[in-house]
Protein backbone atom coordinates (compact mmCIF):
# COMPACT_ATOMS: atom_id res chain seq x y z
CA UNK A 1 0.00 0.00 0.00
CA UNK A 2 1.28 3.58 -0.95
CA UNK A 3 2.22 5.76 1.92
CA UNK A 4 -0.18 7.90 1.02
CA UNK A 5 -2.99 5.26 1.18
CA UNK A 6 -1.78 4.44 4.43
CA UNK A 7 -2.14 7.94 6.18
CA UNK A 8 -5.58 8.15 4.72
CA UNK A 9 -6.24 4.79 6.26
CA UNK A 10 -4.43 5.90 9.54
CA UNK A 11 -7.29 9.34 9.48
CA UNK A 12 -10.07 7.34 8.62
CA UNK A 13 -9.67 4.37 10.76
CA UNK A 14 -7.96 5.82 14.00
CA UNK A 15 -7.74 9.48 14.17
CA UNK A 16 -11.50 10.54 12.99
CA UNK A 17 -12.94 7.53 15.37
CA UNK A 18 -10.60 8.52 18.02
CA UNK A 19 -11.95 12.37 18.37
CA UNK A 20 -15.67 11.17 18.21
CA UNK A 21 -15.07 9.18 21.62
CA UNK A 22 -12.87 11.75 22.98
CA UNK A 23 -15.90 14.11 22.26
CA UNK A 24 -18.07 11.53 24.00
CA UNK A 25 -15.89 10.79 27.56
CA UNK A 26 -16.10 14.68 27.25
CA UNK A 27 -19.69 14.82 26.80
CA UNK A 28 -19.50 12.39 30.07
CA UNK A 29 -17.05 14.42 32.07
CA UNK A 30 -20.25 17.24 31.02
CA UNK A 31 -23.10 15.37 32.48
CA UNK A 32 -21.08 13.95 35.81
CA UNK A 33 -20.56 17.63 36.37
CA UNK A 34 -23.73 18.91 35.65
CA UNK A 35 -22.95 21.85 33.30
CA UNK A 36 -26.69 22.37 32.93
CA UNK A 37 -26.78 23.85 37.13
CA UNK A 38 -23.19 25.43 36.17
CA UNK A 39 -21.97 26.96 33.60
CA UNK A 40 -25.13 26.28 31.22
CA UNK A 41 -26.84 26.77 27.86
CA UNK A 42 -23.79 28.97 27.17
CA UNK A 43 -21.10 26.41 27.39
CA UNK A 44 -23.03 23.37 25.96
CA UNK A 45 -23.91 25.74 22.53
CA UNK A 46 -20.02 26.45 22.63
CA UNK A 47 -19.02 22.94 22.41
CA UNK A 48 -22.12 22.33 19.35
CA UNK A 49 -19.89 25.07 17.66
CA UNK A 50 -16.36 23.30 17.82
CA UNK A 51 -18.08 19.85 16.68
CA UNK A 52 -19.39 22.06 13.58
CA UNK A 53 -16.21 23.76 13.11
CA UNK A 54 -14.39 20.26 12.98
CA UNK A 55 -17.16 18.53 11.15
CA UNK A 56 -17.05 20.98 8.04
CA UNK A 57 -13.73 20.57 6.98
CA UNK A 58 -14.06 16.72 7.87
CA UNK A 59 -16.92 16.46 5.38
CA UNK A 60 -15.45 18.55 2.66
CA UNK A 61 -12.15 15.98 2.62
CA UNK A 62 -14.50 13.19 2.52
CA UNK A 63 -16.80 14.28 -0.49
CA UNK A 64 -14.25 16.46 -2.22
CA UNK A 65 -10.50 16.61 -3.96
CA UNK A 66 -8.16 18.36 -1.54
CA UNK A 67 -7.51 21.63 -3.54
CA UNK A 68 -6.35 25.11 -2.22
CA UNK A 69 -10.23 26.27 -1.12
CA UNK A 70 -10.38 23.08 0.89
CA UNK A 71 -7.38 23.14 2.28
CA UNK A 72 -8.01 27.39 3.18
CA UNK A 73 -11.16 26.08 4.99
CA UNK A 74 -9.34 23.25 6.69
CA UNK A 75 -6.82 26.10 7.72
CA UNK A 76 -9.52 28.62 8.93
CA UNK A 77 -11.98 25.81 10.57
CA UNK A 78 -8.59 24.69 12.64
CA UNK A 79 -7.86 28.23 13.78
CA UNK A 80 -11.47 29.04 14.99
CA UNK A 81 -11.51 25.90 16.28
CA UNK A 82 -8.53 26.68 18.53
CA UNK A 83 -9.71 29.96 19.26
CA UNK A 84 -13.05 28.48 20.71
CA UNK A 85 -11.53 26.27 22.62
CA UNK A 86 -9.79 28.34 24.42
CA UNK A 87 -12.73 30.26 25.14
CA UNK A 88 -14.52 27.65 26.12
CA UNK A 89 -11.96 26.44 28.98
CA UNK A 90 -11.61 30.08 29.98
CA UNK A 91 -15.11 30.30 30.55
CA UNK A 92 -16.24 26.95 32.27
CA UNK A 93 -12.71 26.94 34.53
CA UNK A 94 -14.47 29.66 37.15
CA UNK A 95 -18.35 28.19 36.71
CA UNK A 96 -17.41 24.38 37.47
CA UNK A 97 -15.32 21.27 37.66
CA UNK A 98 -13.02 20.12 34.90
CA UNK A 99 -12.05 16.52 35.99
CA UNK A 100 -8.72 14.79 35.04
CA UNK A 101 -10.39 12.80 32.54
CA UNK A 102 -12.23 15.59 30.98
CA UNK A 103 -8.80 17.29 30.79
CA UNK A 104 -7.38 14.39 28.93
CA UNK A 105 -10.33 14.40 26.27
CA UNK A 106 -9.70 17.99 25.88
CA UNK A 107 -6.03 16.93 24.86
CA UNK A 108 -7.12 14.51 22.37
CA UNK A 109 -10.13 16.95 20.71
CA UNK A 110 -7.54 19.64 20.73
CA UNK A 111 -4.78 17.50 19.12
CA UNK A 112 -6.49 15.36 17.05
CA UNK A 113 -7.42 18.22 14.68
CA UNK A 114 -4.06 19.72 14.58
CA UNK A 115 -2.83 15.95 13.20
CA UNK A 116 -5.71 15.48 11.26
CA UNK A 117 -5.06 19.06 9.30
CA UNK A 118 -0.72 17.92 9.24
CA UNK A 119 -1.68 14.67 7.58
CA UNK A 120 -4.47 16.63 4.79
CA UNK A 121 -0.88 18.99 4.59
CA UNK A 122 1.43 16.09 4.38
CA UNK A 123 -1.39 13.78 2.08
CA UNK A 124 -1.94 16.72 -0.58
CA UNK A 125 1.45 18.18 -0.56
CA UNK A 126 1.41 20.02 -4.02
CA UNK A 127 -1.95 21.29 -3.02
CA UNK A 128 0.09 22.85 0.38
CA UNK A 129 2.84 24.19 -2.13
CA UNK A 130 0.06 26.04 -4.01
CA UNK A 131 -1.12 27.16 -1.23
CA UNK A 132 2.06 28.92 -0.09
CA UNK A 133 3.26 30.04 -3.56
CA UNK A 134 -0.32 31.77 -3.89
CA UNK A 135 -0.62 29.72 -7.47
CA UNK A 136 -4.05 29.51 -6.87
CA UNK A 137 -5.51 29.43 -10.24
CA UNK A 138 -8.28 26.57 -10.99
CA UNK A 139 -8.22 25.73 -7.19
CA UNK A 140 -11.54 27.31 -5.75
CA UNK A 141 -14.10 24.93 -6.51
CA UNK A 142 -15.75 21.86 -4.85
CA UNK A 143 -14.72 19.08 -7.52
CA UNK A 144 -16.40 15.57 -6.29
CA UNK A 145 -13.90 12.78 -6.12
CA UNK A 146 -14.74 9.89 -8.26
CA UNK A 147 -14.50 7.66 -5.57
CA UNK A 148 -15.31 7.72 -1.55
CA UNK A 149 -12.19 7.84 1.32
CA UNK A 150 -12.59 4.36 2.56
CA UNK A 151 -14.90 3.08 0.09
CA UNK A 152 -18.53 3.02 -0.96
CA UNK A 153 -19.63 2.01 2.87
CA UNK A 154 -17.42 4.48 4.98
CA UNK A 155 -19.02 7.48 5.10
CA UNK A 156 -22.52 6.14 5.91
CA UNK A 157 -20.63 4.27 8.78
CA UNK A 158 -19.14 7.03 10.05
CA UNK A 159 -22.02 9.76 10.49
CA UNK A 160 -23.74 6.82 11.77
CA UNK A 161 -21.16 6.40 14.34
CA UNK A 162 -20.72 10.10 14.91
CA UNK A 163 -24.61 10.67 15.26
CA UNK A 164 -24.28 8.34 18.19
CA UNK A 165 -21.10 9.25 19.99
CA UNK A 166 -21.80 12.74 19.25
CA UNK A 167 -24.47 14.08 17.44
CA UNK A 168 -26.99 12.97 19.61
CA UNK A 169 -25.20 13.60 23.10
CA UNK A 170 -24.41 17.08 22.45
CA UNK A 171 -28.27 17.52 21.22
CA UNK A 172 -29.22 15.90 24.61
CA UNK A 173 -26.61 18.52 26.31
CA UNK A 174 -28.05 21.49 24.63
CA UNK A 175 -31.79 20.59 25.43
CA UNK A 176 -31.21 19.70 29.06
CA UNK A 177 -29.29 22.91 29.47
CA UNK A 178 -31.58 24.81 27.97
CA UNK A 179 -34.39 23.25 29.71
CA UNK A 180 -33.11 24.16 33.15
CA UNK A 181 -32.36 27.99 31.64
CA UNK A 182 -36.13 28.32 30.94
CA UNK A 183 -37.00 26.99 34.28
CA UNK A 184 -34.36 29.13 36.12
CA UNK A 185 -35.86 31.87 33.93
CA UNK A 186 -39.30 30.92 35.25
CA UNK A 187 -38.54 31.03 38.49
CA UNK A 188 -37.32 34.57 38.33
CA UNK A 189 -40.06 36.03 36.45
Amino acid sequence: MQTNQLLIQLMLYVYLPLWGIAGFVDWCCHRATRIEHTSGLKESLIHSLMGLQMAVPILLCLLFKVNVLILLICTAAWLAHEAVAHYDVHYAAPKRHISVWEMHAHNYLATLPLYMLLLIVVINYPVFIKLLTLDWQGEFSFIRMPYAHGGEGYLPYYLGFMAVVCVLPYMEENLRCLVVALKNKAAVA
